[in-house]
This record gives C-alpha cells, structure tokens and sequence, in this order.
C-alpha cells in the first residue's frame, strides 16, 4: 500500500467514506461530552479562551450549547482521518462485517487512551505547584480569575489529543500488524 499514492478500489469507496463519517459523528460526540465535563471545571477556558477561536460557530445559543458546538468542532476531524485510514487498512483485506468491527477497535482504542490520557492530565495538573508564574502571562492577559481551574483544564485538553494522537497511531500500527497475519 502507497501511503502518499493509494491506489482506492472505487467499490470500496463508498464503504471508506462511511466509515471515515462514523469516525467523525464517534469523535464528535467525544468532544460534546468532554467539553461539557472540562466546562464544569473551568468555564473561564471556554468563555476567555476557546469562545475567541470558535467565535464563528457562535449563533447565540446557551453556553452550554455553545461549548457543545466546540467539542464537536474541534474534534469530528480527528474522527474522519481516523476512520477513513482504519478503513484504508480495513475494507481491502476483510469481509465488510469484520473489517467494520476491526475499525470499531481502533475507534475504542483511540477513544480510551484519549479519555484516559485526559484523566492522567487531570491527575498531573493536581500534581502542580502552587507556583503558576509560567501561566502568568498568558492568564492575566485573559483576566482569568481562577488560574488552578483554568490549567486543568489546559492539562486535560493536553492529556487528550496527546491520547488521541497515540491511540490513531498504535490502532493503525495494530490495523497493519493484523493485515499482515491475515495475509500469511
């Protein structure tokens, strides 16, 4: 398999793409809900910080509802890449039933070590002195109030796409490792 050139059987286009939009509407739905978590833990993150670069999907909703629309935004895409190279890997060697579920894997997998990276990001900002001069700048500039609050849920977000990243990239070595036994 090309990486940079793939060669796509057209049959398996439609099939690709279903499973890259799976991917989205599945990472999506990870960032509603954990936005909505690291919300009730520092909304100062949102309301000074991500609300100023996601100001154009602001169509005076609740904040609430707000915060949703940024969860999803800055997460569906993560889930489309990842979908649609789980399905690169996926649909050309197994049957389409298997190949879904070998995709539904790498989507849990991604999924946990996200989540569980974001929750050892929680642990690592408890873990923070009481010195927050490195932060300093940034949140006096934002006027945050409750600078604790605010660097948790900075480490979280942090913990995550971290996760995120590793879990895309140990699904896809795991999806290729697979591939290949099935080939022998």
């Amino acid at each position: 398999m090309n990486l940079l050139f793939p060669r796509i059987q057209w049959r398996l286009l439609p099939r690709m793409a279903g499973i890259a939009c799976l991917g989205a509407l599945v990472a999506g739905g990870y960032g509603v809900l954990h936005d909505q978590i690291t919300y009730t833990i520092s909304p100062e993150y949102f309301t000074k910080l991500k609300s100023a670069q996601f100001a154009y999907a602001n169509f005076g909703f609740p904040t609430r509802v707000f915060v949703a629309e940024i969860g999803f935004l800055a997460t569906w895409w993560v889930g489309l890449f990842s979908g649609w190279f789980l399905a690169r890997i996926a649909l050309p060697v197994w049957p389409i039933r298997k190949a879904f579920h070998k995709c539904l894997k790498g989507f849990t997998l991604i999924f946990v070590l996200a989540a569980g990276a974001g929750v050892f990001g929680y642990l690592l900002a408890l873990l923070h002195s009481r010195d927050y001069s490195d932060w300093q700048e940034m949140t006096s500039c934002l006027d945050i109030q409750d600078v604790p609050a605010f660097v948790r849920v900075a480490y979280i977000h942090a913990g995550g796409y971290i996760g995120g990243l590793a879990g895309l990239l140990i699904s896809l070595g795991w999806s290729f490792h697979q591939k290949k036994l099935s080939r022998q």
